[in-house]
C-alpha cells in the first residue's frame, strides 16, 4: 500500500480523458463569476459593500456567486423605504 505520492505521478495522468469532464465545470463557474460581476458593477450604486461582494465572488469560486445573487442583489433604496 503505499500512502506517499510524488509530483512525478502528475505526469502519468492522461489529462486528454479527465479535460471533457473538467471543461464543462471550469466553464459554468467561469460563466457564473463574470455575470455576478457584471451585474455587481452595473448596480453598483443601488448595491452595499461593493468591495466585499467582489472579493467573495473571485474568492469561493463556485459559491461566491450563487450566495451574491441569493444575498447580495438587495437594493440599498428599497430597504431603505421600508424602514
Amino acid at each position: 500500500m503505499k500512502l506517499h505520492y510524488s509530483f512525478d505521478e502528475f505526469s502519468q495522468i492522461n489529462w486528454a480523458s479527465i479535460l471533457p469532464i473538467l471543461l464543462p465545470f471550469l466553464f459554468v463557474g467561469s460563466l457564473l463569476i463574470i455575470i455576478a460581476l457584471i451585474d455587481l458593477f452595473r448596480h453598483r450604486n443601488r448595491r452595499e459593500n461593493i468591495v466585499m461582494w467582489t472579493i467573495i465572488i473571485l474568492l469561493f469560486n463556485t459559491i461566491g456567486p450563487v450566495l451574491y445573487f441569493m444575498i447580495g442583489r438587495k437594493d440599498v433604496h428599497t430597504r431603505a423605504l421600508r424602514n
